[in-house]
């Protein structure tokens, strides 16, 4: 299948990649100048029009700016061809994928949300989980590409938006997780206990799985450079505050990690991994305790 992407990132490269692997003819479009050495096998564009111009097109764009600014500002909606769907893999608001439901449906073009959970070295070995939203036929045309993309795809009903949802609160989740990891080491650190051996116990006990694993990894190694930004991080919080905010009002934990989180990043930290939170709590936001190239970003 012929399919445009637009968005060559960390995570839209090994996606693409993937896609090419699995035999389509990928036509990709980004924002910066890529080499073509840099992902072989892919056609690179020069207007983000022609991906539209494909079967079906995949845009991993960082946020709904980025979206509003490649795909609506310059209707290529309206330019589209016929029978396109669009499978939106960012990271956006709830009202923005509502109101891109709209929009796609009154251009005639079909649309999927289908955000994904998952780092780069995960996207690289086709191991994601895919939240996928949107009409069955849409969802049915696009499922058999995002198979050799997933480790499971999670049909999570016809409103795209509900994919939006599970993916934002997922992202709240994993920070409250961070946090949460951080304070015990910060407890049981000031006590004297090592924090392999406290992570050791709570692995072992009462908080296994893939988020606490890798993330408690990365604590007691300081290891922060980037699978998720700490930026992004945060502008997902910020999302999952104004998705609160329209329909149950406060959410006191999500205020709690986001201001850590807001923190870290106004101390420079914004490049770092998302769990650099996780230092920023323990060494009590001293900024002379952080890891050497992190304390050379924050001054």
């Amino acid at each position: 299948m012929q399919i445009g992407f637009i968005g060559l990132g960390s995570m839209g490269i090994p996606i693409a990649r993937n896609l090419a692997a699995a035999g389509h003819e990928i036509r990709a479009w980004n924002r910066t100048a890529i080499s073509p050495e840099t992902i072989p096998g892919v056609t690179l564009l020069r207007d983000p029009v022609e991906a539209f111009r494909s079967e079906v097109v995949f845009t991993m764009l960082s946020d709904d700016a980025a979206i509003r600014e490649v795909v609506l500002e310059p209707s290529l909606l309206a330019r589209a061809r016929a029978g396109l769907v669009h499978v939106v893999t960012s990271t956006i608001s709830i009202a923005f994928a509502e109101e891109l439901a709209k929009l796609h449906a009154d251009a005639g073009v079909g649309y999927v949300s289908a955000p994904v959970l998952g780092r780069p070295n995960v996207a690289a070995k086709g191991e994601l989980n895919m939240l996928v939203g949107g009409k069955v036929d849409a969802v049915a045309r696009v499922e058999p590409l995002l198979m050799p993309l997933s480790k499971k795809i999670w049909k999570l009903g016809e409103v795209p938006a509900q994919a939006n949802a599970a993916k934002i609160a997922a992202n709240m989740m994993i920070a409250m997780a961070i946090e949460a990891m951080a304070e015990g080491v910060a407890l049981t650190e000031s006590a004297g206990l090592d924090c392999s051996r406290f992570f050791e116990l709570i692995l072992g006990t009462l908080f296994s799985g893939r988020t606490y694993e890798s993330y408690s990894a990365q604590i007691m190694e300081r290891a922060f450079e980037p699978g998720f930004k700490a930026a992004l991080g945060l502008k997902d919080l910020r999302l999952a505050t104004e998705a609160g905010s329209r329909t149950i009002g406060r959410l006191p934990m999500l205020e709690a990690v986001q201001k850590q989180l807001g923190e870290a990043v106004s101390a420079g930290l914004g490049d770092k991994d998302w769990s650099i939170m996780a230092d920023w709590t323990v060494r009590g936001g001293n900024r002379s305790a952080l890891p050497g190239d992190a304390q050379q970003q924050s001054v």
